[in-house]
């Protein structure tokens, strides 16, 4: 799988190495175990959807048991399973050990302390309130810390090797260790208010971007590249066939570094954001049809002539299964960034069932590849049960199935129902909950998907187990032939290659003519994608007797390698990012005025990101007929201005909220959170009866004001030092209302602060977060 690259011969030197296959296991054991842990509480999150009486108790009620269960599964299933796969595969490749078995040490451990920290903090309700960005402000300087030790180790690694070409797999590799630190570094930068609360540096349409460049890229940079990494160690290895195509990997490696990090905006199609990032987003995402195909093509022919091998072994199966998954997940990605299929499909179950067809699909078929492949080695044995593993492949894939149909179903059911409308134009189904009650079978169909899925999970972790027992730690061993000295190398070439000069005669022709016009811009774009990997491919095919190809002597030179991957990924971010946030929040729309949050609603809204309503609601109404009959006038860019964090939501399970304000009287409110089913028949909303009885610490509200005045709000002095004051006037206001409809509630309770929240969203500048009149309580009660 690999060859030395050297431009003449040698005195060469042997030694013999053992491998550090002691990190391996553990990251293996720990992705097994942490892996049952999230599909539990995938499980759990999906029956408290189909059913609200599983909302037991308010730390484990959905809304703070789904952020726990999406990291669980992507930071310590998946990512337990990256660094075993990474650190297994990579020694092998590079003929090197691990240099420093402390740092790997620090690795694991101090990983597994983030997975723990995260496990206590997020039922707690201590969350920054971001998709895949949940974590507290400390646990986020650790996860940067220990990903820096990781890099440090691997990338010393590649400074020892004693095998200079550098396999595709470690350039996927690279790209997942610079790609993932620059994206949590910039979306993890925060003004701190406490121990464990914070408010995001960004704001609004800023910070729904800056998230979305990270959302979207934590996908394609911590769940995708490094696994692709692995499908091209892994896959191989297993049907013991070369890799179908050397340049086609080249091709597929530069396509979609380059081109993935463009398309984050495809989340935000038809919102406020502005009109050019929206584009550039779905155009680089249906561009990523072409690198994502190619990957997955590769991956697939690789086991061309070993498809008999296929029928037989569970392993191959599996490998197959989660390529052909891939490939389904990187097709239906580009179709649902179309803006029409988008207009459809976003906040609905459909995009629920498109990340789960890659995350168990893809993800978890690979990890179970993986990890039954590398234990019988890992523990000089061998596997205990093939059939238990083929019975695992078959009830998954089933399970998956279930899930992949049942959501389908359900998200285009409610796409459907939303826009749904009758001759004269009025909406058949102008209540959100009947949508709720029509997919309710939907959700039970998923959960039957996730328990099977799960019970095949469990049955993996048993036979691993069993077959770790029968066996003992066994430690890889390789004799290597090293080089005297470096072979000379021709730098001048490197640099002044053929897909340097023309990638940067392109980009240098979008600077000069494509500012200010989106459309020239894109052409130039692509245009630089297309130069770029034509360029790329003719130096693969490129015959030269004398030397290896530009390419190939890149492959040699890690360093240049690791910065020409830099610059790649950070053209995009640079072209997205940087405009944006250099936009000050006032001049962002001209003439848009944002109404001034209260120092109680900002309470409320504390309470609100907590308990994870934003996994359930929006707060961005699209600009649709039906959207604007159901919710009112769409967003703009304005209304949430000052949101730090921003709200938009992407999925409804509930109605959208950003023109809740004074639609309801405060009495509905209360009642609402009380006991939402005896308002809303059919709702799935759990009660928040504790709301009733935590309190509010109105001298907080100072400090909250002094952060978002650090951020960019605009709150005068004096504001900020009355907060305290301002706050419990207000409360008092909200109280004296609720007293005259016969509810007697605590001024400085928290449902207290949450209905000033509520009444204060979509507000005009300046006006007053006045309740509806009373009247309205019981017609509004089916909304």
């Amino acid at each position: 799988m690999t060859s030395a690259v050297s431009a003449q011969e040698k005195p060469l030197v042997e030694k013999r190495i053992t491998y550090n296959d002691s990190i391996a296991r553990w990251f293996v054991g720990a992705s097994v175990g942490w892996s049952l842990v999230a599909l539990l509480l995938g499980v759990i999150v999906a029956l408290q959807l189909a059913f609200q009486g599983a909302n037991v108790h308010p730390m484990l009620s959905y809304g703070r048991l789904r952020p726990l269960h999406t990291n669980a599964a992507i930071f310590a299933f998946v990512g337990n399973m990256l660094f075993a796969g990474v650190y297994y595969s990579t020694q092998r490749l590079v003929k090197a050990r691990l240099p420093s078995d402390t740092l790997a040490k620090v690795h694991f451990w101090g990983w597994q302390l983030i997975i723990v920290s995260a496990a206590l903090t997020l039922p707690l309700g201590f969350t920054q309130g971001k998709e895949y960005a949940e974590l507290a402000w400390p646990i986020d300087i650790a996860i940067a810390v220990v990903w820096v030790v990781f890099a440090i180790n691997f990338f010393w690694m590649l400074a020892n090797r004693a095998e200079k070409h550098l396999y595709v797999a470690v350039w996927f590799y690279i790209a997942t260790i610079v790609t993932v630190a620059v994206l949590h570094i910039v979306n993890s930068l925060v003004i701190p208010v406490g121990l464990l609360k914070s408010y995001s540096l960004f704001g609004g349409a800023q910070d729904a971007l800056v998230q979305w460049w990270y959302g979207h890229n934590a996908v394609a940079f911590f769940l995708t590249t490094p696994i692709l990494g692995i499908m091209y160690y892994f896959v191989p290895k297993a049907a013991d066939r070369p890799v179908y195509s050397y340049r086609l990997s080249i091709i597929h490696f530069w396509a979609l570094v380059f081109v993935y990090i463009w398309a984050g905006p495809h989340h935000l199609l038809n919102t406020a954001l502005p009109e050019w990032a929206q584009s550039l987003g779905m155009v680089f995402s249906v561009m990523l049809w072409a690198p994502s195909w190619g990957g997955m093509l590769n991956g697939l022919f690789t086991l061309r002539g070993a498809w008999d091998k296929v029928r037989a072994d569970p392993i191959l199966k599996f490998f197959a299964a989660g390529v052909t998954f891939y490939g389904m997940a990187t097709f239906e990605g580009p179709l649902l960034s179309i803006r029409a299929v988008s207009g459809l499909a976003h906040y609905t179950d459909w995009i629920v069932g498109h990340v789960h067809s890659g995350a168990l699909g893809w993800n978890g078929f690979m990890a179970a590849g993986m990890f039954y492949w590398m234990v019988p080695r890992l523990f000089g044995t061998k596997l205990h049960s093939t059939r238990l593993a083929e019975l695992h492949f078959w009830i998954g894939t089933i399970g998956i199935l279930l899930y992949m149909v049942s959501m389908w179903i359900a998200g285009v059911t409610q796409g459907l129902m939303w826009r749904a409308a009758d001759s004269e134009g009025t909406l058949v189904y102008s209540s959100f909950v009947e949508t709720v009650i029509a997919i309710r079978p939907m959700y039970y169909m998923r959960l039957i998907g996730g328990l099977m899925y799960l019970t095949g999970m469990i049955m993996m972790a048993y036979n691993l187990f069993v077959t770790a027992k029968s066996g003992a730690p066994v430690d890889g061993e390789a004799t290597v032939v090293v080089p005297e000295a470096e072979p000379e190398v021709k730098w001048s070439r490197l640099i002044a290659g053929r897909p340097v000069i023309v990638s940067a005669v392109v980009l240098g022709l979008l600077i000069m003519f494509g500012r200010g016009n989106v459309l020239t811009s894109v052409a130039f774009l692509v245009l630089l994608v297309a130069v770029g990997a034509g360029a790329l491919f003719i130096e693969a095919i490129s015959k030269r007797s004398a030397e290896p190809t530009w390419h190939r002597l890149l492959e040699g030179r890690a360093l240049l390698f690791t910065v020409l991957t830099v610059g790649a990924v950070l053209i995009g971010g640079v072209v997205q990012i940087i405009p944006a946030v250099l936009i000050a929040p006032e001049k962002a729309e001209e003439g848009g005025e944002t109404r001034l949050a209260s120092p109680l609603e900002i309470a409320g809204r504390d309470i609100y990101i907590r308990e994870g309503c934003y996994t359930c609601h929006s707060q961005m109404i699209r600009p649709f007929d039906f959207e604007a009959k159901r919710y009112g006038d769409a967003s703009t860019i304005a209304d949430s201005r000052f949101d730090h964090p921003f709200q938009w939501g992407s999925k409804r399970t509930g109605p959208d909220l950003a023109r809740e304000g004074r639609k309801n009287p405060n009495a509905w409110h209360y009642l609402h959170f009380m006991n939402p089913p005896e308002l809303s028949p059919g709702s799935n909303m759990p009660s928040y009866k504790h709301f009733e009885t935590g309190k509010v610490d109105f001298a907080d509200t100072e400090s909250s004001l002094r952060a978002l005045k650090a951020v960019g709000v605009p709150y005068s002095v004096e504001q900020v030092q009355r907060a305290p004051a301002a706050a419990k006037k207000q409360a008092e206001t909200i109280v004296k209302d609720l007293a005259e409809q016969g509810i007697t509630v605590a001024v400085d309770s928290e449902m207290v602060a949450i209905i000033a929240y509520m009444q204060s969203l979509g507000l005009p500048p300046e006006q007053e977060a006045a309740p509806a009149s009373p009247t309205q309580v019981n017609a509004s009660g089916l909304r």
